[in-house]
């Protein structure tokens, strides 16, 4: 007698699970595979900032501007040759631009794995950085991987054309008064230097409602500037002078190592050796993810014709 088609559809809804969730984790490897040949989202940037709003404020100070970080929080400040302008001359230290690049995120507990984002967060001494959205308030903060570890620190991304910023698949980035529209604000680290604009992240969709609490507020773009080969070789010879090495947050942060020592492990990492290391490893890779892929197209099928043999014997 045929098996009842509600045991026979059982055995297949048990099965569907299982294959899909196999397939999901080979289609999630290959992406992995395929961004760390990617060596462009490594590439380190600045942010630029505008701001189309039709008002006289969001033009003077939101518009042409760029990111810095301060105050473990992230800031909007007028620029000048992709240098910030501290609202407060004379400002120490002084003001410090985003200068970041993408990053997996290292936490087991997340799958699959976030695309993060880390940003420098001083030169002397080099350090870095996770930059996330605060899950109270969704302002941008930044933290070690420690500080950071509670809260949304991704998925970050860019635009199809690699220009500008995104967050969680859009461009949801406002600009936020701190002062709540006063002249200034005294009581404040930030509001002392003149930090005025802090960015936050519109992570529902609704404005921000029930965390602006009625300050003024603007959207904002933040689009990439990929930094030259020579800022990044002068950051690098800053990093290089530091005498001690130090961890935070599973990012080394500082670095320094007699010139032949150095030179050494440059090679070892990046040198001709390296490179064919990681070629090879990108093949193999490649080459295990279509062997599971055949594997798993071949489990499949043999799971559907199983069930239909065992209902047709029947």
């Amino acid at each position: 007698m045929a098996l009842p088609l509600g045991i026979f559809l059982g055995g297949c809804v048990i099965a569907i699970p299982v294959v899909t969730g196999v397939a999901q984790g080979v289609e999630h490897q290959k992406k992995q595979n395929e961004e760390a040949a990617n060596e462009s989202r490594m590439w380190k940037f600045n942010c630029l900032v505008s701001c189309d709003a039709d008002d006289e404020i969001a033009e003077e100070e939101l518009n042409n501007a760029m990111l810095i970080v301060r105050h473990d929080k992230v800031w909007v400040v007028s620029s000048e040759d992709n240098k910030p302008t501290p609202p407060v001359e004379g400002t120490t230290p002084p003001l410090h631009p985003f200068a970041g690049f993408y990053i997996q995120y290292p936490d087991e507990n997340r799958f699959p794995p976030e695309r993060g984002l880390v940003t420098t967060i001083s030169d002397e001494p080099p350090m870095l950085n996770w930059v996330y959205c605060d899950k109270e308030t969704y302002e941008l903060r930044y933290a070690n991987r420690t500080g950071s570890l509670e809260h949304h620190v991704g998925v970050w991304d860019w635009t199809e054309d690699e220009t500008r910023l995104n967050f969680d698949g859009w461009e949801g980035f406002i600009a936020i008064d701190e002062w709540d529209g006063a002249d200034e604000d005294p009581n404040t680290p930030w509001g002392k230097e003149g930090l005025r604009w802090a960015v936050y992240f519109d992570k529902d969709d609704n404005g921000l409602k029930g965390r602006h609490k009625g300050r003024d507020m603007f959207e904002i773009t933040l689009t990439r500037r990929i930094q030259s080969a020579e800022e990044q070789l002068k950051q690098n010879e800053a990093a290089e002078k530091k005498m001690q090495v130090k961890s935070r947050g599973g990012l080394s942060t500082q670095f320094s190592a007699p010139t032949k020592e150095r030179d050494k492990e440059w090679e070892k990492k990046f040198g001709d050796e390296a490179k064919k290391k990681y070629e090879r490893e990108v093949r193999e890779a490649k080459e295990k993810l279509e062997r599971l892929r055949r594997e798993e197209e071949q489990r499949e099928g043999t799971i559907w014709k199983g069930s239909r043999k065992e209902d047709a014997q029947d």
